[in-house]
């Protein structure tokens, strides 16, 4: 169990969170939900001792292990995989670096054997004989190939180190498992895996996530911070918002009833307070109407974006028709023979775990890259909007906002460009920061306003939920669920995938497409993604027995 004792953290004069009390038990698994800014990490950081509170603590069952999913992917480059993942538990990397130092001794002492006798115990009792295959389980699990594991980190790209800093979380069976957004850079394979796995973890768990479907899945408690105080809710993030929801309801409906006995009781007192027959009755009334205290409702500290993509135009018959692309980078055949017809009310998503391929694909059909063969053909009615996954060269200037947006809307009138920031919770003030020193969800937030200002009737989106917040994620979702024009776009968000999309495409890693009218749910339960499952358990499983015969 962990839990936090009148926790209060103020920054200057402001208190991000206010005398916390709050528990965490085993068995359980809590999502820790909040507005942008609200403090989820933070808290979580308070939790594993990264930031001490300015006033109370925080209290860990005595013997428990605490695991906390680290953020910088490069504070191991100079390690082997296989060794940062076993890093989760440090006592025992550290147990196995001693054993190894013992043991490479040219005059080994009985005073070493004592040693070693000691920690061979320990190392036992820690499952150290298991660690490598456990980590490798693990790293095989998420999608890390055993090719990898004996590589440095510092040779991995960065969903891989990603995937490979969430398996040295998992590693050991840690008593309290700390995940800050466990999902971001996971394909959607992956997340699948870690949803299985922490279903079936039996320990603590606390997550911080904006992937309402991944709370969903694995979530028995829902905590809930908002105006610098935490609450706990039974059940999963559907159950959550539901019970708020109902909550409010209720404190509305019984402030409305005491509303009425309020100016019933106002109108009996003015009516009968002069009156000597009745001041009796009247000054009971005073006394019961003094009584009456209305329950204070505050509404949610949280903000909804307005997200409307309105077309200019209609869409034509003839969108998008694409002919045998193929595009090498690096040596590496990324897309191979592409081919697909997109039609007037097609919504695809592109999933999987080529990220690569779909990047390339967006790009040479927003005319940012050249294929190296092939061809493809917009349609004469169609104006794209393209939302690239690395924007930084978007927001190299010294413009503000409002002339950043100005230069792509049709309008050049401030007030116009004013309005659609609003919508994006740019107000006031907001509208002569420097685009530069935006933060990831602002940019975002930006991006997502020039897509609407444009007018365009086709959308292309590359990983637009990458840096929004919850709220955020609702409104884009959505605006594309209404949108009445072509979209096409990856996201790692199970629920934001499931509801908008009505076709599905995938670029396997051999660079070829498997294309399905369908829905995702529906696409995960096909014969082909079985078959893909079962070829990779498979060759999982040859990995395991050349491994067994060597």
């Amino acid at each position: 169990m962990i839990s936090a004792n009148n926790v209060t953290l103020r920054i200057g004069k402001k208190a991000l969170f206010e005398d916390v009390n709050i528990k965490f038990t085993e068995g359980n698994c809590y999502g820790l939900i909040g507005a942008n800014g609200a403090g989820k990490s933070t808290f979580l950081k308070i939790l594993a001792g990264q930031i001490e509170p300015s006033k109370g603590d925080v209290t860990i069952t005595p013997g428990q292990r605490l695991s906390f999913l680290q953020q910088d992917h490069f504070k191991y480059d100079e390690y082997v995989v296989l060794d940062t993942v076993i890093m989760g538990n440090a006592r025992l990397y550290e147990i196995m670096k001693e054993k190894e130092v013992i043991y490479s001794k040219e005059d080994f002492t009985e005073e070493d054997g004592i040693k070693a006798s000691e920690l061979e115990a320990e190392f036992a009792t820690l499952n150290g004989w298991e660690a490598e295959s456990d980590a490798a389980q693990l790293l095989n699990g998420l999608g890390v190939d055993t090719e990898l594991h004996s590589k440095y980190m510092k040779d991995l790209n960065g969903s891989e180190k990603v995937k490979v800093l969430l398996a040295q979380a998992l590693f050991g069976n840690p008593d309290i498992l700390l995940l800050d957004e466990p999902t971001n850079h996971l394909d959607l394979d992956a997340i699948a895996w870690l949803e299985e796995f922490l279903i079936n973890f039996e320990n603590t768990v606390i997550v911080v996530s904006h992937d309402r479907y991944f709370l969903n899945k694995v979530c028995t408690q829902i905590a809930d911070i908002d105006y610098a105080k935490i609450q706990l809710y039974a059940g999963n993030y559907d159950f959550w918002y539901e019970s708020s929801q109902l909550l409010i309801k209720q404190m509305k409906e019984a402030n409305k009833k005491k509303e009425e006995k309020i100016k019933e009781l106002q109108e009996f007192i003015q009516r009968f307070s002069a009156n000597a027959s009745k001041s009796k009755q009247a000054t009971s009334r005073k006394r019961a109407l003094e009584k009456i205290e209305l329950d204070e409702i505050r509404p949610s500290s949280r903000k909804y974006p307005y997200i409307d993509f309105r077309p200019a135009r209609e869409i034509g018959n003839e969108v998008l028709t694409v002919s045998g692309l193929s595009k090498t980078i690096d040596g590496v055949k990324v897309l191979d023979n592409i081919s697909f017809i997109v039609g007037h009310n097609d919504k695809i998503a592109f999933v999987g775990s080529n990220e690569l391929a779909t990047t390339t694909l967006f790009k040479i059909l927003a005319g940012e890259m050249e294929p190296d063969e092939g061809s493809y053909k917009w349609g004469i009615t169609t104006s794209t909007a393209y939302f690239p996954k690395d924007s930084g060269a978007e927001f190299n200037s010294n413009d503000t906002i409002v002339e950043w947006l100005t230069q792509y809307s049709p309008e050049k009138d401030v007030t116009y460009v004013r309005g659609f920031l609003g919508r994006m919770l740019f107000a006031g003030d907001d509208g002569v920061k420097k685009v530069k020193v935006l933060s990831g969800g602002e940019k975002v937030r930006c991006l997502l306003s020039k897509m609407m200002i444009s007018g365009a009737n086709v959308l292309i989106l590359d990983e637009p939920t990458n840096h929004l917040d919850m709220e955020s994620i609702t409104a884009l979702n959505n605006g594309l669920i209404k949108f009445s024009g072509v979209c096409l776009f990856t996201c790692h968000d199970h629920q934001f995938v499931q509801t908008t999309a009505n076709r599905i495409m995938e670029i396997v890693p051999s660079g070829q497409l498997i294309d399905k009218l369908t829905t995702y749910d529906e696409y995960l339960e096909s014969d082909e993604m079985a078959r893909k499952r079962q070829g990779f358990a498979a060759a999982v499983s040859d990995d395991d027995d050349l491994e067994a015969e060597d």
